[in-house]
């Protein structure tokens, strides 16, 4: 099932549509899982779409059609991270391994500068640290208590990275944890 990155203009032409999909459904495994329409629009025109650091896409699906929304984040970095929504009637069902697969080929195929592509998730969302690991990326950190949810727990928020070399070379490269030693 061939997923697309399509680029979207938040700011003119595909505003209305962004605005719409951000509130028409919750995103429980985000920080704001439920934005309003006035989040959402001022976010636009605070750039947060749109802008040096920022690139935004809807995902698209030769099967199903407008799948979900995916943005690229800390552009002007070497080491972008991204946010991947997908639309609710979507979920569960693999999908977001073939776009993390089709967004890591973008970033590493248009960005030659990057080395480094990074994500974080919180520590109960389950299906997308499997995601991370099925597309070879590997856990890199694991904030303690450094995820706020809408209720005010306190989550874990895990981060996990793929090195251009990796996905080049079809390896993963592990992390080796050595503690220091008490003196």
């Amino acid at each position: 099932m061939p997923i697309r990155l399509t680029p979207l203009d938040p700011t003119g032409a595909d505003r209305e549509a962004l605005i719409s999909f951000m509130t028409s459904q919750s995103f429980p495994c985000h920080v704001r899982t439920d934005p309003t329409a006035a989040q959402i629009a001022e976010a636009i025109d605070d750039g947060a779409y749109a802008d040096e650091d920022h690139a935004s896409f809807w995902i698209d699906s030769d099967a199903d059609g407008r799948i979900g929304f995916f943005r690229l984040e800390d552009l002007s970095d070497d080491a972008p991270l991204f946010d991947l929504r997908l639309n609710a009637a979507h979920r569960g069902r693999g999908l977001a391994t073939d776009v993390l697969r089709v967004a890591t080929d973008h970033v590493f195929t248009t960005m030659p500068e990057v080395n480094r592509f990074e994500g974080q998730t919180r520590e109960d969302n389950i299906a997308m640290r499997r995601v991370f690991v099925r597309c070879g990326w590997v856990q890199e950190a694991y904030y303690r208590e450094g995820w706020p949810t809408d209720d005010g727990r306190l989550l874990a928020s895990v981060a996990y990275s793929v090195l251009r070399r990796d996905w080049r070379d079809g390896t993963v490269t592990p992390v080796v944890w050595d503690p220091p030693r008490e003196a």
